[in-house]
């Protein structure tokens, strides 16, 4: 059970709305200038909700035969992309509902799918390749066999896009799939985020710990000790700090001056249950984080990582049986926070600075 009782959200978090889908929400995110809220369910369900309300705005059941597994919305467009285990990626358009083009990938699930920074290009991970495609669902190129299934994509800033699987993190030229640079590290990777300026990569690893490279000097470390797989990271906006979960802990290392090398990291504490996800807003040091025992916690943060909670709420359920929270969303302007959870609840709070 969680430390927070059921009384409402407390804090800098404030009563917004609450809507359901079909099934555990797998992810969501805003389009439109924060008008539009698209999420994606376990059953292969496709939801538009308003943004100011939550009224349904439109909605699909089982567009993704098998199951829904991924969903990315372009970061400044109107477009996003859902994937699932019928091999198919498709790309709506958040104010329509409709899906503009669909990709037939054959019988492989497309486990991940990712839109470039500048709206261009869409990245999508099937078994050991990786493909991209325009905004008109037209191929662009696709790699060679990686070592492994790949097990995250990522686009930086210089539109590279970057893949981790067993052994390495490789990184593509946008436009042809020319192989810019291979990091290599004997280990298997779950998670990968890139810092604002493309110089740093982390990658959370089965081993439970998180390895980051150096890009330009291709120097790299490794931070262990984690209970469990930090399958969550979370770069701030100057790529200062890196959040990362593995335990009901936040754990957050500071990049400034010579870290986080020989230095202690930040541990936010609070949830009582492994933390399940965690997202920076668009600008400053507020962190949002959301874990298995319901609670989403709003902390602001400090140059070295460590921190205080400023806003706190339970996204609902019997309190005795939590629900895991399993994605949260900002929305533009940083005066909102979406998270969705495993009972297939999307809660919207209204976010007042603190």
């Amino acid at each position: 059970m969680s430390r927070l009782n059921d009384d409402g959200p407390r804090g800098s978090l404030k009563t917004g709305w609450t809507a359901t889908v079909g099934d555990y929400a797998i992810d969501g995110g805003w389009l439109s200038g924060g008008e539009v809220l698209v999420v994606g369910d376990a059953a292969g369900g496709v939801y538009g909700f308003e943004g100011i309300s939550g009224s349904v705005r439109w909605s699909h059941s089982e567009v993704h035969a098998g199951g829904l597994l991924a969903l990315a919305v372009q970061p400044a467009g109107e477009l996003f992309a859902t994937s699932g285990q019928d091999g198919r990626v498709c790309i709506w358009n958040a104010e329509t509902g409709e899906v503009a083009t669909t990709i037939d990938n054959g019988s492989g699930w497309v486990e991940h799918v990712a839109w470039s920074l500048d709206n261009q290009y869409l990245a999508a991970a099937i078994g050991r390749c990786v493909h991209v495609f325009d905004t008109d669902g037209q191929e662009l190129w696709k790699s060679e066999d990686h070592s492994s299934t790949i097990g995250a994509i990522a686009w930086s800033s210089e539109g590279e896009l970057a893949t981790a699987c067993y052994g390495q993190v490789t990184f593509f030229t946008a436009a042809s799939g020319e192989v810019l640079q291979r990091l290599k590290w004997k280990g298997s990777m779950v998670s990968i985020v890139l810092s604002p300026d493309a110089n740093i990569v982390a990658c959370g690893s089965q081993d439970n710990s998180v390895h980051f490279w150096r890009r330009p000097t291709g120097e790299d470390s490794a931070m262990h000790g984690y209970p469990g797989k930090p399958s969550s990271l979370a770069f701030d906006d100057r790529g200062m700090l890196l959040a990362t979960n593995g335990s009901d802990s936040v754990t957050v290392w500071s990049f400034e001056d010579d870290g986080p090398e020989g230095t202690s990291p930040g541990v936010l504490s609070l949830h009582v249950r492994p933390v399940t996800a965690l997202k920076f807003a668009h600008q400053g040091r507020r962190l949002a984080s959301g874990a298995r025992d319901g609670s989403v916690i709003v902390w602001r943060l400090q140059h070295d990582g460590e921190g205080r909670p400023v806003g706190a709420a339970l996204v609902g359920g019997d309190k005795d049986m939590p629900d895991v929270v399993s994605g949260l969303a900002w929305r533009p302007g940083d005066r909102g926070l979406a998270a969705f959870d495993a009972s297939g609840r999307v809660t919207y709070w209204r976010v007042m600075d603190r």
